[in-house]
Order: structure tokens, then C-alpha cells, then sequence
């Protein structure tokens, strides 16, 4: 008997959480071992140095954003071509991208190093911060490529029908950073620049290994072979996976514009506080992400194969478990916000007060966001990625920069944390629109 599940299967419920559930425990751990650095140093090097890895983190995000648009809009094209029987033709197209993705981010690591001070001052940081926000940048930067190259993976795994074996690729970079961070910032005290490393090591993990795999003989459905360069291929995976790079780029952004904001409400607290936010927030939502990553390429061989039936039962499933998997998640965040707020600061009063509260209203978003994140991502499992690239603009860029400017006017600190939840109301109503508008192209209900 068969229990290997395969991209041509009929999928009910069980057959379809089971797929994805490797790519939604790899987004997960790949969140928690990115909070762990935080984690190590509010509470080794305290709240100043805290707040300035989250003031520079988003910089090193915007240029590694990268790899995310080449494995997302890469895998629609090769999990397409793998439908319509072309074998050879997607291994070129997937050699190709992953060289490309390596050759990109040593570029963006060069001009990353050499902006990260500037940069730094420019968001805000005072002089006692900008000494760690340019340390952690520039070593964030040097692992850039190896970065780049995890994110690509992690979206090609699925593809090659290696979900589990892209899971432990992910859990042993995982475990080499939180190692790390025990050592370099626990046992020896380096605050962020210990840090730094655990986080660039963990991710030469992530990054190298899998293409020592690809790169030998291999059961999955993909290998690293030699391929020739091809712009068509390039446009349209850079196309296809622009609303990943859009998501990316303005949530950085906004975390960016978010800093900013709290830093003139609230002070360096403001900014600490978002940072437990946003690192508990990553937990969360990376559930929608990795669902959405592991359930992409099974629309994407299904619309190739022309397969209507199928790609409509995928496709109700989904919006099912999305439904029931946000109302759990907003209840768990609700319920556990005290718990991970003094985890992170519970070593000041007024501080772990102000993130406790702000996590709650924050939570509220998990309701609506996951219908955006998967219709984004079923647009460019689709091929169409003008539509998906949209609603990742009003979603993570206009809504949510509107929303951030406009209502602490009216509601002070509260009206930062209540963005999230405005911004992500509107674009659910512009997700829903569309996936109605798309319906008959593409016949998925």
C-alpha cells in the first residue's frame, strides 16, 4: 500500500492536512527559532539592546525577501510544468532559480552591509542603539544568500513532494540557532552579536544543506541539473511570486513605520513591546503561511493537469480549515497573552502591562488574515500573479500604513495595535471580491 501522498491524489481533509502539515510545523519552527534571538537577548542584554535588533531586523527582510518571490512564483511554474508531464523542462527551471537565488543574495549581502548604518539612523536609532543595530544588520547581511536560499527551499520541498524531509532541514537549522543563541548570548554573554551568529550559522544550515541534497541522486521529484538561463522563466516566476515579495517588503516596511510610531508614542518600551508582538505574532500566523505554501502546489498541479474537480474540492477544504483554524487561533492568543508577554519582558512591570494588552487587541487580526494570506497565495498557485501581487499591496502596504498613521490620532498606543485588525478587515473584503470576480477562469468553486 501507498502512504507516500502525491500531488495527483484525490485530497480529502486527512489526505490534505497531513500534506501540509510538515510545511506549517516547518514555518512555525522556522518563527519560533527566529523569536528565540530575541528571546535570549531581552533577557541577557536587556530592553535597549532588544529594541534595537527590532528597529534594524526589517532591513535584512526587505533584501532576503527575494528568495521568497523566486520559491513562490518559481514553484507555481515548476509544480505546473510537473503537471503536464514535462520532468526534464522543470528540473531546468528549478536549477535555474536556485542559481539565480544564491547569485542575488551575495549582490543584496554587498549593498545590505554598506546601508545598514545610514539606514539606522535613518529609522530612529539613537546612538547607543545604532552600535547594535549596525553589528546585528551587517551579520544578518553577510548570511544573506544562505538566508535567500532557505526561503527558496523551503517553498521547493512541497513541490519535489518532500514536505517532512524540508521539515527537518528546517527543525536542524532550528535547533543550530537556538543552540547557538544558549551559548554565544546565555553561557558567554555576547548580547547581540552572539545573536548574529547563531541566527547567520542556522541559516548556512538551512541553506546549504538542501543543496547538497538536490545536488546528488534523490527519490523526489526534483534534482539540480544544468540549465541554461532563460528571462521568460525568470519574468514570470518574479511576476508570479511579486505578491510574496510585496507581502515581504511591506511588512518590513511597516514594521519599519510601526517602530517609528511607537518610538514617538511610547519610547523605547513602545518599540520592545511591538517586538514581543510581532515575534508571538510570527508563531501564529506562519500556521496560515505554511498552509498556504504546503497547499499551493497541489493547486498549481491540479490547474496544470486540468483537473476542475479536484482543484474545487482543494479549494473548499481550505477555506474550511481556515475558518475554524483563525477562531482557535484568536482564542489561544487571547488566553495565552499574559503567559508569552512576561516570558519575554516579565522582568518589568510596566512594560510587560503595556505588551499584555496590546497583544490582545493585536490577536483580534487572526479572525480575517488567514483568508487573505491563502487567497494571495492560491492567486499565484494559479499562475496569476497581478491579482495576488494586489492583494498583498492593500493588505500589507496602503491598508495597513493608512491605518497605522490614522489611528493613533484617535486612540493614542491603542490605535497602533488596532491597525492590524482594520487593515486586514479591508483587504478581506477586497480577497473575497476577487476570489468571486476569478471564479469562472479558473473554476475552483
Amino acid at each position: 500500500m501507498r502512504n507516500r501522498i502525491q500531488l495527483s491524489d484525490h485530497f480529502t481533509y486527512g489526505r490534505l492536512l497531513r500534506f501540509v502539515l510538515p510545511s506549517i510545523v516547518m514555518m512555525i519552527f522556522t518563527s519560533v527559532y527566529g523569536v528565540v534571538d530575541g528571546l535570549f537577548v531581552s533577557n541577557f542584554a536587556g530592553k535597549t539592546a532588544f529594541a534595537s535588533i527590532n528597529l534594524i531586523w526589517p532591513l535584512p527582510m526587505i533584501f532576503g525577501s527575494a528568495g521568497f518571490m523566486l520559491g513562490t512564483g518559481g514553484c507555481a511554474i515548476v509544480a505546473k510544468t510537473l503537471g503536464e508531464g514535462k520532468s526534464a523542462k522543470a528540473n531546468e527551471y528549478f536549477s535555474l532559480l536556485i542559481y539565480v537565488t544564491a547569485a542575488v543574495g551575495v549582490l543584496f549581502a554587498v549593498i545590505g552591509f554598506f546601508i545598514t548604518g545610514p539606514v539606522a539612523k535613518l529609522i530612529g536609532a539613537d546612538e547607543e542603539q545604532l552600535k547594535y543595530c549596525v553589528v546585528y544588520g551587517r551579520i544578518l547581511f553577510s548570511a544573506l544568500p544562505f538566508f535567500m536560499l532557505q526561503s527558496a527551499f523551503q517553498e521547493f520541498m512541497v513541490t519535489a513532494e518532500k514536505p517532512t524531509l524540508g521539515l527537518f532541514f528546517t527543525v536542524a537549522a532550528g535547533v543550530t540557532n537556538i543552540i547557538f543563541d544558549f551559548v554565544f548570548v546565555g553561557l558567554l554573554h555576547g548580547g547581540v552579536i552572539g545573536a548574529g551568529f547563531a541566527t547567520a550559522l542556522s541559516q548556512f544550515v538551512g541553506g546549504v544543506v538542501p543543496v547538497l541534497y538536490f545536488a546528488r541522486r534523490n527519490d523526489s521529484l526534483l534534482h539540480l541539473t544544468k540549465t541554461h538561463f532563460s528571462r521568460r522563466v525568470l519574468t514570470n516566476a518574479s511576476l508570479n511570486g511579486s505578491s510574496e515579495l510585496m507581502t515581504n517588503i511591506s511588512l518590513s516596511l511597516v514594521n519599519m513605520l510601526y517602530n517609528y510610531q511607537l518610538m514617538r508614542l511610547a519610547g523605547e518600551d513602545g518599540v520592545a513591546a511591538y517586538g514581543v508582538i510581532m515575534y508571538v505574532n510570527f508563531i501564529f500566523v506562519s500556521s496560515f503561511i505554511g498552509y498556504s505554501v504546503g497547499s499551493a502546489p497541489v493547486v498549481s498541479y491540479n490547474y496544470g493537469a486540468n483537473t476542475t474537480d479536484e482543484l474545487k474540492n482543494v479549494f473548499k477544504k481550505s477555506m474550511v480549515i481556515i475558518a475554524v483554524s483563525g477562531i482557535a487561533m484568536t482564542v489561544l492568543a487571547v488566553m495565552l497573552s499574559g503567559v508569552l508577554s512576561k516570558i519575554f519582558v516579565g522582568y518589568d512591570a510596566g512594560l510587560y502591562e503595556m505588551t499584555r494588552h496590546g497583544f490582545i487587541i493585536y490577536s483580534l487580526s487572526f479572525l480575517v488574515l488567514g483568508f487573505n494570506i491563502f487567497g494571495s497565495s492560491f492567486f499565484t498557485a494559479l499562475g496569476n500573479g497581478p491579482v495576488s501581487a494586489l492583494i498583498s499591496f492593500l493588505r500589507t502596504l496602503l491598508f495597513e500604513i493608512i491605518s497605522v498613521l490614522l489611528l493613533p490620532v484617535f486612540f493614542g498606543t491603542d490605535g497602533v495595535w488596532m491597525a492590524i485588525v482594520v487593515s486586514e478587515t479591508a483587504a478581506l473584503i477586497i480577497t473575497a471580491a476577487f476570489i468571486i470576480q476569478q471564479r469562472k477562469k479558473y473554476n475552483y468553486m
